[in-house]
């Protein structure tokens, strides 16, 4: 399979990427194939054009790396080898990278290939999706999801167009998960058809280790998931050892936040060796049933199926329910927020043991403070089981000997003894009948919460607190709320500045908000806030993680900005950067002007 030079007769695309007129599909000769292989270049053009701009020489960005031993680099150490052996001593290399296009392993291809490689950063390290580069063979075959040649003046990067590209992605074969990209790269006169069948080749090589690679307990999971798909009309998920699966009937009948709760709830109880049922209160106002049966290879535990069923309404929830008024101190009108606040109402009053999932920095605790005020008759004590860490046990029996309800807070903390012994203490609680019976609650994160299964038969509930992210429509209810608690009763948000506001990730929900008004109030005590006086991280809209180094730079790039009225010329001298640079990384950041 060793790829063989392009003839004269092959044709080649030019694309203007400086143009500002519409993009103009290839010049390809005509035909259904070529015509679907113009479609897809012409939209990865447009995603390209839309996070690059009219930037010809867009860089790809080094990503530094903890050194893993994930599944895909497992099967590569085994099967590269001999597929890199058909390209030895041909002007061809083979490079795999990961999900996010950062590529792990370049080899193949001759000294004067590498030298050219290295000059536009295709090198271990450097991170080539379509949103750093533009289109090219890895990061539009991980937005396409499938094997494609991008050859030559295809590339939306000028320096690319000396290269053709062939990206085969690989996919895991029990999730389906894409977990990386195989790509043969060559000079663009090498170009040959070839090279998309060799990768396409290279990454079922792959995908088959991959499969040998999965360990036996993945296998009795998916086993298992396939049999519950075939034998049920229902909506199916099914958790493993760093497995998650669910059917498409989950995926029709529950929108996202939904799904979130129900994994979540899935996890919990993940760990069990027998058939558990329970009922959860999900964020659209639904009740589901969720109906668990472990799943085993030989005595070892796999993971579990879960069927579901929607609208089943236990003898406890279908019983009349009291019109409890939502808290004042709770901002928020939203459906979705005034869902939860109202299952939180409704729990206490009734006092309902409650589990309340959610994200660092929702509001679980303000929640439950709020709630209780709505029952001045009986006190709360909240307990911080981190903090208390030993203590926990002794405080939380005082609590509950003196009458006072009682709140936990980051039950992920406590280890499996804890837990156990926790459980002890509130066993007798559970069985008592209100009012004689205290109201106890517990928080968790429930991406780092420990498997607290031991407690789960005592809380027959369990609410997930929506990031604020998927509650957006009550960001400017908090910001009222937020600014009055600090006592900027005078200070309100332009327009533009509320919309920014709206544009963000959000990823330390209310707690960040709080943080951001905190530091707008420090620049500005009152009158209406601008954009221009927001904090640089607001001014900036990217979604991704940055690093120390990346976010001081925003915060330059912004002040620079700020400082010289928008003049990109003037603030890249002030900070000593070149005026191409400062265009891209206000791109790159999503800075707004």
């Amino acid at each position: 399979m060793t790829p063989q030079p392009i003839s004269t007769s092959h044709h080649r695309t030019t694309w203007n990427s400086n143009s500002d007129s519409e993009l103009a599909p290839p010049s390809s000769p005509a035909g259904s194939e070529n015509l679907r292989l113009s479609n897809w270049l012409r939209v990865s053009w447009s995603r390209s054009r839309q996070a690059l701009g009219d930037d010809d020489r867009p860089a790809a960005a080094y990503v530094e790396r903890v050194s893993t031993d994930t599944v895909l680099e497992r099967a590569a150490r085994s099967v590269l080898p001999d597929v890199t052996a058909y390209i030895e001593n041909e002007p061809v290399s083979l490079i795999l990278t990961d999900a996010n296009g950062i590529v792990l392993s370049r080899t193949g291809g001759d000294s004067a290939l590498f030298t050219a490689l290295d000059r536009v950063d295709l090198a271990p390290g450097f991170r080539y999706a379509e949103t750093q580069v533009g289109t090219n063979g890895i990061g539009t075959a991980l937005e396409v999801g499938r094997p494609l040649l991008v050859d030559g003046d295809q590339h939306f990067s000028g320096p690319l167009r000396s290269f053709s590209c062939a990206g085969a992605p690989v996919t895991h074969p029990i999730t389906g998960a894409i977990l990386g990209v195989v790509d043969l790269t060559t000079a663009a006169q090498n170009s040959n058809t070839l090279l998309l069948s060799f990768a396409t080749l290279a990454a079922a090589r792959l995908r088959e280790r991959v499969l040998d690679d999965a360990t036996e307990l993945d296998r009795a999971i998916f086993s298992a998931y396939r049999s519950a798909c075939l034998r049920s009309s229902r909506p199916v998920v099914a958790v493993g050892d760093g497995v998650v699966m669910m059917n498409s009937l989950t995926r029709q009948q529950f929108d996202s936040p939904d799904q979130m709760a129900i994994l979540e709830r899935t996890r919990d109880i993940g760990g069990e060796t027998t058939p558990v049922t329970i009922l959860t209160d999900l964020p659209s106002g639904t009740v589901a049933r969720l109906s668990y049966e472990p799943a085993f290879t030989g005595s070892r535990l796999a993971g579990g199926i879960v069927r579901i069923t929607k609208q089943v309404a236990s003898r406890r929830l279908s019983a009349p329910k009291v019109n409890a008024p939502i808290p004042p101190a709770i901002a928020g009108a939203g459906p979705l927020w005034r869902h939860t606040v109202q299952a939180v109402v409704d729990a206490c009053r009734r006092q309902d043991w409650l589990v309340l999932d959610g994200e660092p920095g929702v509001g679980k605790t303000a929640l439950i403070r709020a709630a209780h005020q709505l029952v001045p008759d009986r006190g709360l004590a909240v307990l911080d089981a981190g903090a208390l860490g030993d203590d926990l046990l002794t405080v939380a029996s005082d609590e509950l000997d003196s009458g006072s309800d009682l709140a936990i807070l980051h039950a992920h903390a406590l280890d499996e003894a804890h837990l156990a012994a926790l459980a002890d203490l509130l066993q007798d609680l559970q069985a008592q009948e209100p009012p004689r019976r205290p109201w106890v609650v517990l928080t968790r994160y429930p991406q780092d919460s420990t498997d607290t299964s031991p407690l789960l038969r005592m809380f027959p509930k369990s609410v997930t607190v929506p990031p604020l992210r998927h509650h957006l429509d009550d960001l400017p209810d908090l910001v009222r709320s937020l600014l009055d608690t600090l006592g900027a009763t005078g200070l309100t948000l332009a327009p533009a500045a509320s919309n920014q506001l709206a544009r963000l990730a959000w990823r330390g929900n209310v707690t960040q908000l709080k943080k951001v008004l905190e530091d707008t109030c420090r620049r500005q005590r009152s009158g209406v806030v601008e954009l221009d006086t927001l904090p640089p991280a607001c001014r900036s809209t990217t979604r991704r993680t940055l690093t120390r180094m990346q976010a001081l730079e925003r915060d330059a790039i912004v002040d620079a900005l700020s400082l010289h009225a928008g003049d990109k010329a003037a603030a890249a001298t002030a900070i000593g950067m070149s005026r191409a640079t400062i265009y891209r990384k206000i791109r790159e950041f999503g800075i707004m002007l």
